[in-house]
């Protein structure tokens, strides 16, 4: 059964920690950037939790283990145990699981994450593809993964052994900036290969049946930073997300979102999650929220009014969204974008 097409941001009487019982939050660009807390964060999940709402991490980024990541976040001021973090190592570890026998050989190209995931699901992680390996997983490596162990998948893989991924993020943040991901690197096998890796990691099925499992969420709320990972695998999922402007997406990026990237509420940062959202109202030919009215009106996004700038975003996403249908919106809005300083 085909999703109906979001056509505007939703709006919630209640604070979104109220009415969703799980927050599924990424973690680079949501709540930290190269290492170092997101302003707002750290108060802001503190209050959550405080009222009752389970706090879980979804991370595409398989380097690091749970205890890890749940050690850091600690150090950050968020109390968080190794449970509470689910990776995408830990779903491309389950999925090769159930191709492989107990104890089968997986070579390793990435980091330490992987490998305890690995032995998680009773498989033995190898580094060499003449170790006898069954198959090869690559994930998230850090800055420093030698090239050399690129050759060594392509190696395994071009013997015909099966190729698994983590994810294909192309990117990551960094507190430097924007840098490379694991889909740069998946893209540097693929071309040596031409074979195509089996992916776990969002937005992906994998990824999200794993996070179901390990929290027992119920009504969970999708909360991240990237239209191509967090929306679309909460899309994916049926489930609601939330957008934070924290991270990679732009304003231009969302007013063109195609239905699957579209999220369920957009806020600026964490703090969304410790309120409502405004709801956004046709208003004759175009849209209001807040103070502020969006138009289609030819080749472009018109803004009237003034007021926060987020429900200025708002409204500009109901009117991008509705005149783009089941497409993506190839309407000018730099104009407008630019009057809300977006």
């Amino acid at each position: 059964m085909s999703q109906a097409v979001r056509t505007r941001p939703d709006g919630s009487g209640q604070a979104l920690s109220e009415a969703y019982d799980t927050a599924l939050l990424d973690l680079d660009g949501v709540v930290y950037a190269g290492g170092s807390a997101i302003a707002h964060a750290v108060e802001s999940l503190g209050t959550a939790r405080a009222g009752g709402m389970h706090l879980a991490y979804v991370t595409n980024n398989a380097l690091r283990t749970p205890d890890a990541v749940a050690e850091h976040l600690t150090e950050l001021g968020i109390p968080t145990e190794g449970g509470d973090v689910i990776t995408s190592a830990q779903a491309v570890a389950r999925l090769i699981s159930e191709q492989l026998p107990a104890g089968a050989r997986v070579l390793v190209i990435g980091g330490e994450g992987l490998r305890v995931a690995l032995r998680e699901r009773g498989l033995e992680p190898v580094e060499s593809a003449d170790d006898d390996p069954a198959a090869v997983v690559q994930g998230y490596g850090g800055p420093d993964l030698p090239w050399g162990r690129f050759a060594e998948a392509s190696y395994a893989i071009a013997r015909g052994l099966p190729w698994f991924a983590s994810n294909t993020d192309l990117t990551i943040p960094s507190a430097r900036g924007i840098a490379p991901g694991n889909g740069a690197a998946v893209q540097v096998v693929r071309i040596a290969t031409g074979a195509e890796p089996q992916v776990a990691g969002k937005p992906l099925p994998p990824m999200h049946k794993e996070t179901i499992l390990r929290t027992g969420a119920r009504r969970p709320l999708v909360v991240g930073d990237r239209l191509d990972t967090d929306i679309e695998g909460a899309f994916n999922g049926e489930v609601d997300s939330l957008l934070v402007l924290t991270g990679v997406t732009d304003g231009a990026q969302l007013l063109a979102a195609p239905p699957q990237h579209r999220p369920t509420y957009v806020d600026a940062d964490l703090r969304g999650l410790l309120t409502g959202q405004p709801e956004v109202a046709a208003d004759g030919a175009g849209f209001r929220c807040g103070g502020w009215t969006a138009t289609a009106d030819g080749d472009r996004l018109l803004l009237d009014g003034e007021g926060e700038p987020l429900d200025g975003l708002r409204a500009l996403c109901a009117a991008a969204w509705t005149a783009a249908g089941d497409g993506s919106c190839e309407l000018d809005g730099e104009k407008a974008l630019a009057r809300l300083g977006l």
